[in-house]
């Protein structure tokens, strides 16, 4: 592997590795503020690709400005799941938790394949081919490189919410102690609905992102999903900067998989470091820590 083919690999890692990025940064604030694995997370990217493509379709909007459609509509469902079904199994055994949140995974897919049907879609425009060369002969897809700094810029907005405004405080205080955080008179219950619409509404984001990229099918969220777990263990599970760098690190621990194994078993990678983890450094590379 010569330097150019490497820089590349790494740079088309990190393509990748933002959309992890996102993905895992919705599925650790969940669980940092809530203490629940959301099990539905990838339908919740899904979602994102199939509302970026029925307005792009429909309504004829670039891919990436239906972002902010597909991150509010997904946002007051991830709300109204919340509200209506993840609050009533909160406080009970982790199991219950993990089958009601498969049921609404398996429902959701089969939402979508009763009104989308199954057949695989995809959006095409004019400057999905496009690329531009860089330095040491780097070359750069557009809609990646769009991507790429869309993901970048959504997960720094959503950390300076959490680090700056007295509701992303908020947020951090239960997540930190729920009894504490009721105490000082914070609606826990309006920031459980508030974390949970976030969390899958960045999702949704990355899922957007991507629809210039690939082909959508109902069950298409599910490997990102099982990689963001990876992620979020990867970078302690419950921590905000720990699920960003951790994305960027699978993302390129998988492209160099990729180059020298090929793409179809670039997952043993993720599955590996998975299990490298969990054997040696259990707590993540960032340590025990208590909240986002």
């Amino acid at each position: 592997m010569n330097f150019e083919i490497f820089m590349q690999t790494i740079v088309n890692g990190l393509f990748t590795g933002s959309i992890y990025a996102l993905v895992a940064i919705g599925l650790t604030l969940i669980y940092g503020v809530m203490i629940i694995l959301n099990f539905a997370h990838g339908e919740f990217l899904m979602l994102g690709m199939y509302i970026s493509y029925w307005a792009f379709t429909l309504l004829g909007l670039d891919p990436y400005l239906t972002i902010p459609i597909s991150a509010l509509l997904v946002f007051a469902l991830g709300a109204l799941i919340q509200r209506g079904l993840v609050q009533r199994v909160l406080d009970s055994h982790p199991l219950n938790q993990i089958i009601l949140l498969l049921g609404v995974s398996t429902l959701m897919i089969g939402l979508v394949q009763f009104f989308w049907t199954a057949e695989p879609k995809s959006i095409h425009v004019a400057y999905e081919t496009a690329v531009f060369t860089g330095p040491w002969g780097l070359r750069f897809s557009i809609p990646r490189t769009v991507a790429f700094f869309s993901a970048m810029i959504s997960s720094l907005i959503l950390y300076l919410f959490l680090q700056k405004t007295r509701t992303g405080a908020a947020i951090r205080a239960v997540s930190q102690n729920r009894n504490g955080a009721l105490l000082m008179g914070i609606d826990v219950s309006f920031i459980y609905k508030l974390t949970f619409g976030l969390g899958v509404a960045v999702t949704a984001v990355g899922g957007s992102l991507l629809t210039p990229n690939y082909r959508m099918i109902p069950t298409v969220g599910q490997p990102f999903a099982v990689t963001a777990f990876v992620v979020v263990v990867l970078g302690t599970m419950g921590n905000f900067i720990g699920a960003f760098l951790g994305g960027l690190i699978i993302g390129v621990v998988e492209a160099f998989a990729g180059f020298y194994l090929g793409g179809d078993v670039k997952i043993i990678a993720s599955m590996l470091v998975f299990i490298l983890i969990l054997l040696f450094k259990p707590s993540g590379l960032f340590g025990k820590k208590k909240g986002i």
